[in-house]
């Protein structure tokens, strides 16, 4: 058997007493590994990380639906803004989402202690050991969100440090179990523990309402109007221990939604009733120093500053500070394992289920990273045992073990084996394993025996149970959406992470980025506007402050540091921009402490008539369909360009539509620039012809692969007044890559087919194959699905070109094996070369040989590479039809589309400006004086927009707004019965009818059509009409019988 040997001696000379244990633990490695078993516990986890296979608004849809249906319930909680700490005793151990023994955990543990002294005063002792004493029996880990000022900034300097539960987790012996928000509202209860915020949804209208209220307030959501508006729309509030506005701030990261079990509210409703919310007995007693008072000292080091805090803990939660300082044992230098242990831990023979679950996951996240370390970004790291250092033995070593995952594609990833296997445990975030490797000595055969009895016995009757949690289908049982608040994503994302940006030489970056930021959350152009002008003074006023240079040392050690506590900056800057006038207030929300959150609403109608201004809701493109078309205006320039890979047909396509007679249908002139023949910056070249001719369709034919060019042809876009309509090849793709092997067969086999190619890619072209690789792997990263929803929501249309049959065989065994061999040498060829196409190095003749053994078996394959391929014509044929009804607007988005959320201000019916200006006509026939009033006067200039509020924002509330959700999109019928005008404005009154039984009722006093108002009066102003008749200062004509139109339900 072959054994781990990598770096065991030298490291045992160089990781002290530690190592030295494990190389006399493994003396003869073969005969150890025979002997060798292991013991693993999961000490730590958080929830996995779960990215939902569908779109937000998909995901959206289903979660109402299951909340129709009775199915489900819907939570929704508030999204504090710190780190993920965990606690499981003071032998279960500390941890950061990562990492433990460092300051995070340190202060956590001191934030935990004080949060108990709050709570329980003078009992803080006995009750923290019972507590202790209650996780170490149960094998509990309670999850927090740690807030603090000490550990960096986010979205605003919170102003307490707290910590609030965000779960309970049963470890077991086995795979994890979480409690259900009920049981860990009881839980935190029981021991006067900080609960965060909590909303039930449990029927289809509170479910609605919830999302068209997020929707009112996603780019002005904070604390306060955001719970006002939830406590009103939910069928269950259950407010948190620790206020939000309070210790926090108003600054809200954002809400969590997810599905649970249909018996939540039932269940919650019984908690309440048996747990009422504790006291605070400890709230004024004396807690000593604050973190940040002990933190305040500047000569305080990493490890110092740890010492302080732990030794003012002043409580019996965590005495045991070897995980920080070491232990007599084993010094804190020496804590970190030698690499082989994971090897060990996997080859080892498992004592029970669980371990054998743990190594199987660990094997498989291995193999995946060795099979492609860029696109998994995992480690596995050991550390010693500290707690266990008494128990060591040459024949006994303790480890803990972290799982850390460096980015959330690996989340992904391993999903996706999930699926093909069901069997598989979960990748939990924050993932620690407790592991015990001991050999068996004599009693190996009997151990051993009785472990695969053990093994097969549990693992029979654990994996035969159902997929279904709760009645809900495991895809269902994961549904979840974050929603975030543009006032935290301004200081978060632009503010801070764009730092480094901004110090970069180029200043047109930083508007690129944070353009590029905000038009992938679908910020509003009116917002988008405002916020320009705040992010371009931003850069301006912290360049000016730090010498228009790139931060020095001598300023700060470096960016990330800056960026850590960027508030310390921004903060006053952010708190004199708001002072500045009434609009910049509302566009900050909250700086320093000069803003009143009740105010906001009423800043920001102060400059505004509320029905002025406003556009209908509407969608753009899914992000998964099955049909690409969308609207392109003919007033417009059209770019249509290829994010595709060499002998994709795209030349072939451009000449095709070159030829056809009356082009595309329309009077604007096409034309076509050729990659291959143009010499210089091809782009740059584009956007020249774009700014000479704007109004002319642009073939860009040249592949697009990747980013930069898409932000180069939006910018294009920007600059022209253009639309443009990527063209791509339809393929399944795999897990990382939008395009199957299949189509890379197929596209090699072209390349290799052409003749006197002006790129010289063709069949001549020595290293053509390299090339296509080189293309292929500009692509990875992305699934099929991120690919085109990219795509969609970059340029709300998408075009796919037919490429390969749907009948087809499969990809000839030798084929897949040369197009392996090619992707396996390109990465280790790109790592030491630092460059795509191979040179005179030890690669060169590899590839030379792999070039010329492509040729052969794609050459051999020559029948079958034909005939899977869709015929050109045909494919031809479907791209144009489908370019023309892109080009015409004939057809509209599916109604499945993803939407971009807009921030929503009022409900309203809309109705069809015909239908209101032949009402009006019919009125006008029969009184002389309606006629004479109308006569000069074109109403088709004042109804644009028509439609009859339902409920606005400022004037109703969020949750009035909201509550119409559940009717949007339904056909409303509306009588009108009378016409009111003045010589200023004219309205028709109108009678709501019913929707599914239901009658909609307007919040406003008097529902009613604003028909025209003289220049200079807003809408507004037409809800006084019927005082004004009252007073004799305006006409009423009754319509008899009143005229019945049908509208529409929207928002606005």
């Amino acid at each position: 058997m072959r054994t781990p040997s990598s770096s065991s001696e030298g490291a045992a000379e160089q990781g002290g007493a530690g190592d030295k244990l494990l190389q006399s633990f493994m003396g003869d490695q073969d005969l150890a590994v025979g002997n060798m078993f292991v013991e693993a516990r999961i000490r730590a986890a958080f929830y996995p990380k779960f990215e939902n296979d569908k779109s937000d608004q998909e995901t959206r849809t289903r979660m109402i639906e299951m909340v129709s249906r009775g199915l489900a319930t819907m939570e929704v909680t508030l999204k504090h803004s710190g780190s993920l700490f965990m606690y499981a005793g003071p032998h279960g151990g500390a941890y950061a989402k990562n990492s433990y023994g460092n300051l995070y955990t340190a202060v956590g543990v001191f934030i935990l202690g004080r949060m108990f002294r709050e709570a329980w005063g003078k009992e803080a002792p006995k009750m923290q050991a019972e507590f202790n004493a209650y996780l170490e029996k149960n094998r509990l880990n309670i999850s927090m969100e740690l807030v603090t000022a000490v550990l960096g900034d986010h979205g605003q300097r919170p102003k307490d440090d707290y910590v609030v539960v965000t779960a309970v987790t049963e470890l077991g012996h086995g795979k994890p179990k979480f409690y259900s928000t009920p049981e860990v509202i009881a839980f935190c209860r029981k021991w006067r523990l900080p609960t965060n915020h909590v909303w039930l949804f449990s029927t289809r209208k509170s479910a609605t309402s919830f999302f068209a209220a997020y929707d009112a307030l996603c780019e002005e959501g904070t604390a306060t109007p955001v719970c006002k508006a939830l406590d009103e729309i939910a069928d269950i509030s259950v407010p948190g221990s620790k206020d939000h506005v309070i210790v926090q701030g108003e600054m809200l990261e954002g809400l969590v939604a997810r599905i649970v079990s249909r018996e939540s509210s039932v269940q919650m409703e019984e908690v309440l009733r048996n747990f009422s919310q504790p006291p605070l007995d400890g709230v004024n007693c004396d807690l000593g120093p604050n973190l940040r008072e002990i933190c305040a000292s500047n000569s305080l080091d990493g490890k110092q500053k740890i010492k302080a805090i732990l030794e003012n803990l002043r409580s019996s939660l965590y005495p045991d500070h070897s995980d920080w300082f070491g232990n007599s044992g084993l010094d804190a230098q020496s804590r970190k394992a030698d690499e082989s242990v994971v090897a060990y831990f996997l080859q080892a023979h498992p004592t029970d289920y669980a371990t054998k679950k743990l190594q199987e996951m660990i094997r498989l996240m291995k193999q995946m990273k060795e099979m492609k370390p860029s696109s998994f970004p995992a480690a596995f790291k050991c550390y010693w045992n500290y707690q266990k250092v008494d128990s060591l033995s040459n024949d006994n070593l303790y480890y803990k073990m972290v799982i850390h995952v460096h980015s959330d594609s690996v989340f992904t990833r391993y999903q996706q084996e999930m699926k093909k296997n069901q069997g598989l445990w979960p990748l939990y975030r924050g993932f620690f394993i407790d592991v015990n490797l001991f050999k068996a000595n004599n009693k190996i055969t009997e151990l051993s025996e009785d472990s695969n009895i053990l093994l097969n016995s549990i693992e029979g009757s654990l994996d035969s149970s159902s997929s279904v949690k709760d009645g809900l289908a495991d895809e269902d049982s994961n549904l979840m959406v974050k929603l975030k608040f543009l006032p935290y994503k301004i200081r978060t994302f632009l503010i801070r992470n764009g730092l480094s940006t901004i110090f970069k030489t180029d200043r047109s970056a930083y508007i690129n980025y944070y353009v590029r930021q905000m038009k992938s959350w679908g910020t509003s152009k009116s917002k988008l506007k405002e916020l320009c002008k705040l992010l371009n003074e931003w850069a301006a006023y912290i360049r000016g402050k730090y010498g228009n240079k790139p931060l020095s040392s001598s300023i700060y050690l470096n960016v990330e540091n800056f960026k850590r506590k960027y508030l310390g900056e921004a903060e006053p800057f952010l708190e004199q921009y708001a002072k500045r006038s009434p609009a910049n207030l509302a566009l900050i929300r909250a700086a320093g402490n000069m803003v009143q959150t009740e105010n906001f609403l009423a800043i920001l109608d102060a400059e505004r008539d509320e029905e002025d201004g406003f556009q209908p809701e509407h969608v753009v493109a899914p992000s998964s369909p099955t049909v690409s078309l969308d609207v392109v205006s003919k007033i417009e320039g059209l770019i249509v360009f290829f994010p595709g890979i060499p002998g994709c047909a795209k030349s072939a396509l451009c000449n095709e539509i070159l030829k056809m007679p009356g082009g595309l249908g329309d009077n604007r002139p096409i034309h076509s620039l050729e990659g291959d023949l143009t010499k210089g910056k091809y782009w740059q070249k584009v956007a020249t012809e774009r700014i000479n001719k704007p109004f002319r369709i642009t073939l860009a034919d040249k592949n697009a692969p990747n980013e930069d060019v898409w932000q180069q042809i939006e910018d294009m876009c920007g600059t022209t007044n253009a639309a443009a309509v990527p063209i791509i090849p339809d393929s399944e793709g795999t897990d990382t890559n939008p395009f199957s092997l299949e189509a890379l067969a197929v596209f090699m086999f072209r390349v290799l087919k052409r003749v006197n190619h002006p790129g010289n890619l063709g069949e001549n072209s020595l290293n053509a194959g390299n090339v296509l690789i080189m293309f292929y792997k500009l692509y990875d990263g992305k699934s099929r699905r991120e690919f085109e929803s990219e795509l969609y929501e970059r340029f709300g249309s998408l075009i796919k070109m037919p490429l390969l049959k749907p009948d087809r065989a499969p990809l000839p065994g030798d084929v897949k094996s040369i197009l392996d061999k090619g992707l396996s040498l390109f990465r280790p060829q790109r790592r030491k070369r630092g460059r795509e196409e191979p040179s005179n190095d030890s690669y060169a003749k590899e590839w030379e040989k792999w070039e010329k053994r492509l040729r052969k078996i794609l050459f051999r394959n020559d029948d079958y590479l034909k005939s899977i391929q869709v015929p050109f014509e045909v494919a031809v044929k479907e791209v144009v039809e489908q370019l023309k009804a892109v080009v015409k607007g004939d057809i509209k988005t599916p109604d499945t589309a993803k939407r971009r959320f807009g921030n929503i201000f009022f409900a309203a019916v809309t109705l069809s400006q015909a239908d209101i200006l032949g009402l009006v006509r019919k009125v006008a026939e029969k009184d002389t004086a309606v006629k004479k009033f109308l006569n000069g006067i074109k109403l088709e200039d004042n109804l644009n927009k028509v439609h009859i509020t339902l409920a606005h924002k400022s004037a109703h509330g969020v949750a009035a707004v909201a509550s119409y959700a559940v009717y949007k999109n339904q056909e409303v019928p509306v009588s009108f019965n009378a016409f009111f005008y003045t010589d200023k404005m004219a309205a028709l009154e109108a009678q709501l009818g019913m929707v599914n039984g239901e009658t909609i009722v307007s919040r406003n006093d008097w529902p009613h059509v604003t028909v025209w108002t003289a220049a200079g009066v807003g809408p507004k102003k037409a809800n006084t009409l019927p005082q004004l008749v009252s007073e004799e200062k305006a006409k009423r004509v009754a319509i008899d019988p009143p005229i019945t139109i049908t509208g529409v339900v929207d928002f606005y």
